[in-house]
């Protein structure tokens, strides 16, 4: 909606004046005029959202110009604090000489803001004199503060990616026991039901089921969808099945046929399962397997399971196939959904009047007409406001529309309801994802920071209000939680339902907030006579020239582009591009001082300017999966507003010399992740070591390199706020450092060769959750009572050891257990505590099934896997 997207912008504007005065000083007056002016109108935005929902075009007009002069507001006083920043003295007789040096750029600058603050307020009056003509009063509203998130019983719900299938127990039972039968054939099961029935979801929960996992050597799961290309399904299979990373990067070159003559010749050694969800043209098969029949039929007992909407797609299949069509679910059924979702335990022991909330209940839930989707929506609507009242004026006013109608009223009505403009405004932003993508809620978060959509808010870090906003998206329905860390129990990746993500775009588009382009819609239509300016952009699977709708774009985020070029952007604050192939991009980047967050995903053939260290409002630059033509440049490590930091290939950390200066206050995240480092040589190792260890404000630490220098341990000491560290691989680790961070939570460390016994170190931890251990040589393994009082989870692999040993009393939360390639342990350890949920021994020959400690482990009902 207009007000929410275009209020953001002007809170911000108001930030940066008061953050700037001291620097703006003689232009100061006129600056806090341009507010002052701006707040005027955001009351008027709110007003005018409805006249321009009802096709008024010239209130959609000056909406418009509202938001452009925003923008360039917004635009002025950054570039003014840049140039700030570019010329901040230095100390001694050198900074008395550089500070008379650039006054005369001071002044330049200080002249230029107040000419463009001058012309910013011309728009200005235009627009009011606009609004006067229309007969609005800007002067009788005013900006109010939106409601802060408050944490309305979020610790106490749980919103796994529905783990428990209400009303679909028995549809899944019924389709596991069709996969695993004794039928040696090739053949496929195709769910099908209307959008938001739940289709994706039982594919899901059957994919992930222990019993199909077990049943199967080879699983891979392909999001179809209406724009998809065969070959890109095909590869993305081949990577799953293969699961090596270099081999991944062969893959991306090779045609067509030979991929499927790959996947073929693969799949003929293995009994799989390939899941097709989402597919919505009949003859998307036959365009799968055009150049190679790649699913072979090995009598084996192999299947195929796939999802959609249509029955003719679900009979379309060049083998025997079992069509499930999905039930709507009965009234019984829909209580118990929309009751898990409006009225959770935790709400009703705080209601006086539980009857009557299940009495409105239950009729509101037999209008969503057993549809699980509007259930769930509807039910994290209300769940957020608990009076009979609201609930009473929700059942009088349910519209008497189609099916569809009655999902966007519900939509609608949640959209609305969310407590502040920045979380509307989040929410919105997930349409620019592609359709069935998982997002990882770290990149969100990260993206929803870079672009000011999380406001600062006292002892609350950016991201602890991020998450919070993620976990309310989720327990309102607007978004799926397809997994949760093991470390931190926070949500870790979720996705946004194909009707919800339909309703977003629409809803992002007719506010100019977002446009979204790929190449089944093109070059959107707008249906208002004044063609729509877009201030961010989507681009999916597109090549050629991108011509954004407007030089001044702010955001552009581009997913599967082949061979794009771009214009110069200047005012670009994101950029988020991933598995792409774009020319000259160095070129687009150069000047673009605005720039706060970089990435570059999975990309071929990249560079970095050499001015990049002059990007001083960069918070994030991820570079994982992309090849680089060239070195990182040594500007790279004068950048002070680093948050987030991901690398690959063409690292070298900045000499002992520079890197004394490097001054990452900010620096929070360090990816790493490179077969070698430099030349190889140890002074590029000694370096690296010395770099690392000035980042004391470290959160999370990974490095993956060919062969960890051991002097990487003993930089731990100056890392008091490490939370997760990924340590991979030493060659030989004589021993552990006498004391990791006690803040860790995760920790992964493999190695070749570990000779001492890691456990009596580690056990000490008071905070850890997870941990993952490679590589350990010695006799024996102890663990002492009351050791590891938190850990949850515990993968061992490539271990010597012959006796494990553990007393009462540790690891006394341990729910999961992996243990993978220990060849001379003969038994599981006695003590094994009663918390233990999950086993599993992966090429642990002489573990038999008689070993008394598995047998006990399997009555209490935990769950083991061989």
């Amino acid at each position: 909606m207009a007000e929410s997207a275009v209020s953001t912008v002007l809170w911000n504007v108001g930030n940066l004046v008061s953050q700037q005065t001291k620097f703006l000083c003689g232009v100061t007056v006129e600056v806090e005029f341009l507010k002052d002016e701006l707040m005027r109108l955001h009351g008027y935005l709110r007003d005018a959202d409805s006249e321009q929902r009802q096709g008024n075009a010239r209130v959609a007009i000056l909406v418009s110009q509202i938001r452009t002069a925003s923008y360039e507001a917004e635009n002025i006083i950054e570039a003014a604090n840049y140039i700030q920043m570019r010329n901040r003295p230095k100390r001694g007789f050198m900074g008395a000489i550089s500070r008379y040096a650039c006054l005369p750029t001071y002044l330049v600058t200080l002249r230029n803001v107040g000419f463009e603050v001058e012309h910013v307020r011309r728009k200005l009056t235009e627009i009011f004199q606009s609004a006067e003509r229309l007969k609005i009063d800007l002067d009788t509203t005013a900006l109010v503060e939106d409601q802060f998130l408050q944490d309305h019983g979020l610790r106490h719900q749980n919103f796994e990616y529905d783990a428990v299938m209400v009303g679909f127990h028995d549809e899944y039972k019924e389709i596991v026991d069709i996969l695993v039968d004794k039928e040696n054939m090739l053949s496929a099961i195709s769910i099908v039901g209307m959008g938001g029935a739940g289709k994706t979801t039982l594919a899901r929960k059957i994919y992930t089921s222990s019993r199909v996992k077990q049943h199967f050597e080879t699983l891979a799961w392909v999001t179809v969808s209406q724009t998809f290309k065969g070959i890109d399904l095909l590869k993305d299979i081949m990577k799953q099945i293969v699961g090596d990373k270099k081999e991944s990067r062969e893959i991306d070159q090779m045609q067509e046929f030979d991929v499927g003559k790959k996947i073929s010749d693969f799949l003929l050694k293995k009994r799989y399962l390939v899941v097709f969800d989402d597919v919505w043209e009949a003859d998307t098969w036959e365009q799968i397997n055009q150049t190679v029949t790649a699913f072979p039929d090995a009598t084996n007992g192999s299947r195929v399971l796939l999802t959609t909407r249509k029955f003719d797609v679900a009979n379309h299949v060049e083998m025997p196939t079992h069509v499930h069509a999905l039930k709507k679910l009965d009234e019984e059924k829909s209580w118990e959904l929309f009751s898990s979702k409006a009225l959770p335990s935790y709400r009703r022991a705080v209601l006086r009047d539980v009857d009557e909330f299940e009495e409105l209940g239950r009729k509101l839930a037999k209008k969503c007409n057993g549809l699980p989707l509007a259930l769930a929506v509807l039910g994290g609507y209300l769940s957020k406001n608990l009076s009979l009242q609201a609930w009473s004026d929700v059942l009088l006013g349910w519209p008497s529309t189609r099916k569809t109608e009655m999902m966007r009223n519900i939509l609608a009505r949640s959209y609305k309801d969310l407590p502040n403009r920045y979380l509307r405004s989040c929410f919105l932003y997930l349409a620019a994802f592609p359709e069935d993508y998982i997002i990882y809620v770290s990149d969100l978060i990260e993206l929803w920071i870079a672009e000011s959509f999380i406001p600062y808010a006292p002892r609350h870090k950016l991201e602890e209000t991020a998450r919070k906003y993620v976990t309310e998206l989720a327990q309102r329905c607007l978004v799926q939680a397809v997994d949760r860390s093991k470390a931190h129990g926070w949500i870790e990746t979720i996705r946004i339902h194909d009707i919800l993500r339909d309703w977003c775009i629409e809803e992002a588009r007719q506010d100019g907030f977002l446009d979204v382009i790929d190449k089944t819609t093109g070059q959107t239509g707008v249906s208002s006579s004044q063609k729509m300016i877009y201030y961010r952009s989507s681009f999916q699977t597109l090549s050629g020239k991108i011509l954004p709708e407007t030089l001044n774009i702010r955001t552009l985020l581009g997913f599967g582009l082949s061979s794009v070029s771009l214009p110069n952007l200047r005012f670009l604050r994101v950029v988020h591009i991933e598995d792409s192939s774009l020319e000259k991009f160095c070129r687009v980047i150069n000047w673009c001082i605005h720039l706060r967050r970089l990435r570059l995903r999975s990309c071929k053939d990249m560079a970095l300017p050499s001015s990049i260290g002059q990007l001083l409002y960069l918070q994030t630059i991820d570079l994982r999966g992309t090849y680089l033509l060239s070195r990182v440049p040594n500007s790279f490590w004068d950048i002070p507003t680093l948050r987030h930091l991901f690398l690959s290939n063409w690292f070298s950390p900045p000499p002992p010399r520079r890197s004394v200066r490097v001054q990452h206050k900010e620096l929070q995240t360090f990816e790493l992740n490179l077969s070698s480092v430099g030349s190889g040589t140890k002074y590029c190792y000694d370096d690296m070591v010395i770099f690392l260890g000035q980042l004391n404000q470290l959160r999370t630490l990974s490095v993956r390199i060919g062969s960890i220098p051991l002097e990487m341990v003993k930089i731990f000491a100056n890392m008091p706020h490490l939370v997760d560290l990924f340590l991979a691989k030493f060659r030989l680790l004589d021993r552990l450092p006498s004391e990791f961070p006690r803040t860790l939570r995760s920790l992964v460390l493999q190695a070749y060769v570990i000779e001492q016994d890691p456990m009596p170190v580690l056990e000490k931890l008071p905070c850890l959750v997870v941990l993952d251990l490679s590589g350990y040589e010695g006799r024996t393994m102890s663990c002492s009572a009351q050791g590891f009082p938190r850990l949850q989870e515990l993968k061992l692999s490539r271990f010597s050891t012959e006796e494990w040993m553990m007393e009462d009393g540790t690891m006394a939360k341990l729910s999961r257990l992996e243990l993978f390639w220990f060849q001379k342990i003969g038994k599981l350890p006695e003590n094994l505590p009663s918390s233990l949920k999950y086993l599993e021994l992966n090429s642990v020959p002489l573990i038999s099934e008689d070993d008394i400690t598995r047998m006990k482990l399997m009555w209490r009902g935990c769950e083991v896997c061989t």
